[in-house]
């Protein structure tokens, strides 16, 4: 089997996905919880990429079995199908070769978490609280379609309809991974129902799509939280009005990359249930956190990347809905479609799959694969 450049770069593979699985149940490794989480997720990753490897190398074997044997035998029956054989590997190869290189990209650590996203009504008044709305719906249609857990954490009503704001988390396998992809300005060109003379307005909706952190991500001093009970407003039934189920935490952070202190406010209606309320407003404190102090670690790849796909910058106008024309637009990679009603009703994985495409060309690139 002839060494290829892509098999020189999966040598000591095999060593370290040995020394893995005996450091992940090593008792002083599984006490340290970020320290375990963090080999068991490469442990499962250098699975997938050996288990190409191996595939890969069997290729390899394949081809230089079938030029031996064309080489050295006569018999016509032999010679047939070696040289089926000879095709059939040869053909599969550039397929294994590229799920090799997209293996062999570090993967963002962050993919394989859950999400939390906040849709916040831009400029366009009304209008832009009722396209908020829109989004809200199109992105649970969406969760729907992937098997996914949405719960929403908090809201607030535009007068016309929509929301103001609204903030909610996505669980399942996955979830940042792929709707990372959505964080952005969103615009809208249409004819607002409350537009009397038929005249197109262009609105906007901001979206922002953050990891939700786990306990051990970040230190918070939970002494220093200062917490507010509420009656919650909106749907719900009497419960919802006559129970302080609602939170409001308070809490002083300083930047490190910074080093400006600021007070971060999280409010959560999400249950009936204060204790949960209390626990889910822990967790957005936690994951606002965590991108804040990652967020030197995302413009040094968005400084990378010419795509900029899942890292720009979240004030940038990423996807342009056009309702007269029923058309959709993302303007990071030039992609156009004529399908909105469908789009708004949750089919939007053809777009997501554009957008992962785009940036796994620019990761192939940076990594010189």
């Amino acid at each position: 089997m002839a060494q290829t450049p892509l098999l020189e770069r999966l040598e000591g593979l095999d060593a370290r996905f040995e020394e893995i699985g005996t450091l992940i149940t090593d008792p002083s490794v599984i006490a340290d919880m970020k320290r375990y989480v963090k080999l068991s997720k490469e442990y499962k990753d250098l699975g997938e990429l050996l288990k190409a490897a191996n595939k890969y190398k069997a290729l390899l074997n394949g081809i230089d079995e079938a030029h031996l044997i064309l080489d050295t035998e006569t018999d016509e029956d032999l010679r047939d199908m070696a040289k089926e054989e000879l095709e059939a590997n040869t053909a599969a190869i550039p397929k294994i070769e590229e799920e090799i290189k997209l293996l062999l990209i570090p993967e963002d650590p962050e993919d394989s978490r859950n999400a939390i996203v906040e849709i916040r009504g831009g400029t366009g008044g009304d209008e832009a609280a009722i396209f908020a709305g829109d989004l809200f719906r199109m992105y649970t249609k969406y969760c729907e379609t992937k098997g996914w857990k949405t719960e929403v954490s908090s809201f607030n009503e535009g007068a016309a309809g929509g929301f103001k704001e609204i903030v909610f988390t996505v669980s399942g396998p996955g979830v940042y991974g792929t709707m990372k992809y959505e964080s952005g300005v969103h615009r809208v060109q249409r004819v607002p129902a409350t537009e009397t003379q038929g005249r197109v307005h262009t609105s906007a909706a901001s979206v922002a799509v953050l990891p939700e952190a786990e306990p051990f991500d970040v230190e918070i001093n939970e002494g220093e939280i200062k917490w507010d009970t509420f009656r919650s407003g909106g749907a719900g039934g009497q419960n919802v009005n006559k129970v302080e189920s609602g939170v409001r935490l308070r809490y002083m952070w300083k930047n490190p990359n910074t080093g400006v202190s600021e007070e971060i406010l999280i409010e959560c209606t999400e249950t009936r249930d204060q204790p949960k309320n209390k626990e889910r407003a822990l967790t957005r404190l936690r994951s606002f956190i965590y991108d804040k102090e990652h967020q030197k670690y995302v413009d040094d790849i968005a400084s990378r990347r010419k795509t900029m796909v899942s890292t720009g910058d979240r004030s940038a106008k990423i996807r342009t809905y056009n309702y007269p024309q029923g058309r959709i637009t993302d303007h990071r990679i030039g992609y156009t479609i004529y399908n909105l009603n469908a789009f708004m009703d949750g089919d939007i994985q053809d777009c997501i799959d554009h957008l992962i495409v785009a940036e796994n060309a620019e990761k192939l690139k940076e990594n010189e694969l």
